[in-house]
């Protein structure tokens, strides 16, 4: 079955750097799309980035140039390098998995409806 796994959260202080993996299993990572969201207390989930099977990959405006998503296959993990991390980027952070057409991705990538998640990993920010 499918099944994620996140790790590498931890403290960070601000202006450091973090990578976060998702281990996965039970798909290929050139069927499937992956994505990261991220929850902060008292907040909606929001998606972070994602890469989809052919490799492309989008990010939302909140993390464009600090954050990269990549995966290596022969090890079914995708990574989630995050630089100049700030206090507003903590939160706990998902893994998700799913197919979804390239037509729609561009639009329903940030989008919460996967079908699959990971159960998330503790990331904060302070000084």
């Amino acid at each position: 079955q499918v099944q994620l796994v996140e790790s590498g959260g931890g403290l960070v202080q601000p202006g450091g750097s973090l990578r976060l993996s998702c281990s996965t299993s039970g798909f290929s990572l050139d069927d499937y799309v992956v994505a990261w969201f991220r929850q902060a207390p008292g907040k909606g989930r929001e998606g972070v980035s994602c890469i989809s099977g052919n490799g492309a990959t989008f990010y939302a405006d909140s993390v464009k140039g600090r954050f990269a998503i990549s995966r290596d296959n022969a090890k079914n993990t995708v990574y989630l390098q995050m630089n100049s991390l700030k206090p507003g980027d903590t939160a706990v952070y998902y893994c998700a998995a799913d197919r979804i057409s390239w037509r729609v991705l561009p639009s329903r990538w940030a989008s919460d409806e996967y079908d699959y998640w990971g159960q998330g990993t503790q990331v904060t920010v302070s000084s």
